[in-house]
């Protein structure tokens, strides 16, 4: 058991490090590519820090652990939304100014509908799976359609600065982007071992160390990134790195998985986790869309998320206690 944990911190630890270097050296490739900067942060940021999520995912479904690969996946939309940008919101309001973030909220919140209608007979079968990744699919013609024609739009302003902030020779650059892809999958795979060794030794499903342990680990990226950026004022960059991995989460995390091996829906996957993700992303539509105002997710709606999530972790681990096993 205690090698099962030094392989999930250990796992943990390299899956933050390469998914960070992933995304600086595929934004910089992209780059020297002639890729615009608005299409960089709405496509390959949004790829690369939903990396880990899919690796992981892909491998636990592949090793006969589909629980652990769909807790990973919604349990990072939650941790995403109520714990990211609670923490982010707490340290420096955010205020949208993008209008195609605007229209990636709406979007976001149908496909969470898709996500429900899918799982509600009780299992997400092969032809659901193909049919989330055809949605993503089309989600990504539609961003790179949007990312060419929204040259002016504020998200693309902010990923401009941060690439000049930190140029990088092409040749350095794809040196970190294979690097970051290398250890991205070998710390994926030490992750799943020990999360799965975890789960066995203390008798819960992997579906409860997918939304718990898995899922906060596979999201650090998001953090580390959404603070940076609102610490430099790129509250559009904060948003659009949330809004981006839970469209991945949704529809191409749970589309490989599924695709690889069918999952059966857990009882309480629809009464207790799909409600909280589907009122979290509910709430970021909210306060992020603005109305008839500047969409904002100030300081108080910061504590309300954080008080939210744990909330949804205490409940987690009571019904847990409660079932003594899930």
């Amino acid at each position: 058991m205690s090698l099962a944990f030094v392989a999930v911190i250990a796992g943990l630890a390299l899956l933050v490090w390469s998914a960070d270097r992933f995304v600086e050296g595929a934004a910089a490739t992209a780059g020297h590519l002639g890729m615009p900067a608005l299409l960089i942060g709405m496509v390959v940021v949004g790829f690369g820090t939903s990396a880990p999520e899919m690796v992981v995912s892909g491998f636990a479904a592949a090793q006969g652990n589909p629980g652990l690969a769909l807790g990973n996946a919604y349990g990072s939309n939650i941790t995403n939304i109520a714990l990211i940008l609670g923490i982010t919101a707490l340290l420096s309001p955010i205020a949208v100014h993008s209008r195609l973030l605007r229209r990636e909220l709406p979007l976001l919140a149908l496909i969470t509908a898709l996500a429900v209608y899918q799982l509600w007979d009780g299992e997400l079968s092969r032809l659901d799976a193909w049919g989330l990744l055809a949605v993503f699919a089309l989600v990504m013609g539609w961003t790179i359609v949007q990312g060419m024609r929204g040259r002016g739009d504020a998200l693309g302003g902010e990923m401009e600065q941060e690439l000049e902030r930190h140029p990088l020779p092409l040749g350095r650059a794809l040196w970190l982007l294979a690097l970051g892809l290398v250890v991205l999958l070998a710390s994926s795979r030490l992750l799943v071992w020990g999360a799965v060794e975890i789960a066995h030794g203390f008798g819960v499903s992997d579906l409860v160390i997918g939304l718990t342990i898995v899922a906060i680990g596979t999201s650090l990226p998001e953090l580390a990134s959404s603070i940076a950026a609102v610490r430099k004022g790129e509250h559009d960059l904060a948003l659009g790195n949330v809004i981006g991995s839970n469209l991945f989460n949704t529809l191409a995390v749970v589309g490989i998985a599924g695709a690889i091996q069918p999952i059966a829906i857990a009882p309480e996957v629809l009464s207790r986790d799909i409600p909280v993700m589907v009122l979290l992303t509910l709430s970021l539509f909210v306060f992020g869309y603005g109305w008839r105002r500047q969409g904002r997710i100030n300081r108080v709606e910061g504590v309300v998320l954080i008080g939210s999530y744990l909330a949804y972790i205490g409940y987690l681990f009571v019904t847990v206690s409660s079932a003594g096993s899930v």
